[in-house]
């Protein structure tokens, strides 16, 4: 591997990272603006959990006006959630699909958030010290190829 293509892997790889770190970032940040409109509108009812996983759980709910809401993204922090669980829903007034579990806010996104940055910065460091190590072994046998006497090269 050259050094010009080794470069291009870094570069890619450390691009890959920032692009992760800003998405990550975009997340919390996301999370902090959906709990501000639920405060800034808040309204509480009780829901059904008819669906529930640790990244997305569904909520059914009746507002006091006795209109039926089910999220189309599901319900924001969703951990330890099951099926069949009655629940306290925090929701905005003005957009019943953006529904908190009672009790749980935004700070709840940084603990994701950070571990797939983490992860992702680890895997990037040990590819690119493997790529740094693979160019410096294949650049060490380019140096240590054996060189015949010139009496063999003109035997031939």
């Amino acid at each position: 591997m050259n050094a010009t293509l080794l470069r291009r892997c870094q570069i890619t790889l450390l691009s890959v990272g920032a692009l992760i770190s800003v998405m990550m970032l975009v997340m919390v940040a996301g999370s902090y603006l959906d709990d501000r409109r639920i405060d800034e509108h808040r309204a509480v009812a009780v829901g059904d959990v008819v669906s529930a996983g640790t990244l997305t759980s569904a909520v059914n709910f009746y507002t006091p006006d006795g209109q039926f809401h089910s999220p189309r993204l599901g319900v924001l922090y969703p951990t330890q959630l099951a099926v069949g669980q009655r629940i306290t829903v925090e929701y905005d007034t003005t957009n019943p699909d953006v529904v908190r579990v009672a009790g749980r806010d935004a700070s709840l996104s940084f603990r994701p958030a950070l571990s797939i940055a983490a992860i992702s910065w680890g895997v990037i460091a040990v590819l690119m010290v493997a790529l740094a190590e693979w160019r410096r072994k294949s650049e060490k046998r380019r140096a240590v190829k054996p060189q015949l006497p010139a009496d063999e090269l003109a035997d031939r």
